[in-house]
């Protein structure tokens, strides 16, 4: 199976750049996107062969998520369950015979670390959710998480330390993650790759010069490790300041 996550940085933008073209090449069996920025009604995407799930943030132009697959689940549920985090269309889970699929937009703490306090909140509650969810079957969990976790994953850690997406507070709770039982899949095929980033500012040339950071993940239950077979990262497709991550497994 081929699963492929993008952070399309507003999907409507992201169609007059090549969108269409990007997805029929990579025929994934599952394909889900991030920072929609759009309501329902504004956008038609006609993707024959897939099943199509949309959650939309309350706020208009404003995060939001989709799934696409060709295999339809058992199941779709939208949000964690809890009203404070459920506003903001971030996450949609796809129950299949025999896993879980979730994609997730991680809040981004934001200037100043204005969000940092509820940050750390919707960490804890979400990683709950996930648990939650692997009592009964594994879980794939894929997305923009808004974090480089290591200062391998980012071009520039020394001057980054307090920012938003590399404080320590925020690598600790993906570290919580890990230690929860979830691999990080890119790192578990290529644990010392350096100069491999998903994210890359529009400013300053950053993606010319490759100043990025790596804050897209495909992180999966330890119980589906051996049916792991590569992780990727398509640093070469453009159309948004993110690029697709892909995970190929069994």
């Amino acid at each position: 199976m081929k699963l492929i996550s993008w952070n399309v940085n507003g999907i409507r933008a992201c169609v007059q750049k090549g969108f269409l073209d990007f997805f029929k090449e990579a025929d994934a069996d599952i394909f889900c996107i991030q920072e929609t920025k759009m309501q329902e009604g504004q956008l038609e995407l006609d993707l024959p062969g897939y099943h199509q799930y949309w959650n939309y943030a309350v706020r208009k132009g404003y995060s939001g998520t989709a799934v696409f697959t060709k295999k339809e689940p058992l199941n779709v549920t939208y949000g964690i369950g809890i009203e404070e985090h459920d506003q903001e269309g971030r996450v949609i889970t796809c129950e299949f015979d025999d896993f879980y699929f979730v994609t997730v937009y991680t809040p981004n703490s934001q200037n100043e670390l204005a969000r940092l306090d509820y940050r750390m909140k919707w960490e804890d509650d979400f990683r709950a959710y996930l648990k939650k969810l692997e009592e009964t079957k594994p879980v794939i969990v894929t997305g923009d998480m808004n974090v480089a976790h290591e200062e391998i994953d980012l071009k520039n850690p020394k001057t980054n330390r307090k920012n938003a997406g590399f404080t320590d507070e925020e690598r600790q709770k993906f570290t919580e993650l890990l230690d929860a039982g979830f691999i990080d899949t890119f790192r578990y095929f290529y644990p010392d790759q350096t100069g491999i980033y998903s994210w890359w500012s529009y400013r300053f040339s950053a993606r010319a010069k490759n100043a990025g950071w790596r804050i897209d993940y495909f992180c999966v239950s330890e119980s589906l490790k051996d049916r792991l077979v590569d992780a990727k990262i398509l640093t070469d497709v453009m159309g948004s300041d993110h690029c697709p991550v892909e995970l190929d497994i069994k």
